[in-house]
């Protein structure tokens, strides 16, 4: 009888066993369809996180504002550092130095428009010969961007890596930058035309004051003011208009977006 149940015992358990290993493919095959189902679409590869907001990678997001950026930057310095780029743009032209404006007035009450004229064109020509060399400054910022800051900018505001540049690099482009403009108006004669304007006015109205502030520390600021400003417009355009993207990444980081 215990020999009978023995055999009886082991039969059965061989059955069980047997079909265990007979499951085994089936069961596999299933795991394998609930690890498909749990990771498709995931990139998973170091570098190339998707960002939150849609399929772009990290990568992607940094590539694509650098090159906007970079964009940007070439192309504002070079419409700005054109002959007449900030005479003839309203939106940056630099005007009479607020020290000089009641100056000014008297001048153009008595005819004479065209001291006043030609020193603020000066001032104008001294800023696009600056303009043009301040481009290196901005890329050496850019290269600097981190996977936050990009981010950041790209669901930021429409002009959020205009700001993150100006946060990046005014110090140091004001540093920078002054000796040029220092240059840049000696060769425009900002210096000598403010001299002839301002003696040619004591002349006409001794009583009046015609002390400038820091000629050269107006121009840079206004210079770099000027700058941001062209620089928020072109950023603008690159978000909203979707012929400014002129490239596939750009059409594809900046096409993720919706304002």
């Amino acid at each position: 009888m215990r020999n009978s149940n023995f055999r009886r015992n082991t039969l059965w358990a061989l059955i069980f066993t047997l079909a265990a290993f007979h499951a085994l493919p089936a069961r596999a095959g299933l795991l394998d369809a609930v690890k498909e189902q749990i990771f498709s679409g995931s990139s998973g590869t170091s570098g190339t996180s998707a960002t939150s907001s849609s399929s772009l990678t990290d990568r992607e997001v940094i590539n694509g504002l650098k090159e906007a950026l970079n964009t940007t930057v070439k192309k504002s310095v070079s419409t700005l550092s054109a002959e007449g780029g900030f005479l003839n743009t309203p939106s940056v032209r630099i005007p009479m130095p607020d020290s000089l404006t009641a100056a000014e007035k008297i001048a153009r009450s008595l005819g004479q428009d065209k001291l006043a004229d030609e020193f603020i064109a000066t001032m104008n020509h001294a800023a696009e010969q600056a303009a043009g060399e301040t481009a290196s400054i901005f890329l050496n910022a850019i290269k600097s961007m981190s996977f936050d800051d990009a981010r950041a900018i790209l669901n930021g505001s429409n002009d959020a890596a205009t700001a993150y540049l100006r946060k990046t690099s005014t110090g140091d482009l004001t540093e920078r930058i002054r000796p040029i403009v220092e240059k840049a108006t000696k060769a425009a004669h900002v210096t000598d035309t403010y001299k002839n304007f301002a003696d040619s006015l004591h002349q006409l109205t001794p009583l009046m004051s015609t002390k400038a502030s820091d000629l050269d520390g107006y121009v840079t600021d206004k210079t770099i003011e000027g700058i941001f400003t062209v620089m928020a417009k072109e950023e603008a355009s690159i978000r909203a208009n979707p012929a400014a993207r002129t490239t596939d990444l750009l059409k594809k980081v900046f096409g993720s977006t919706t304002r």
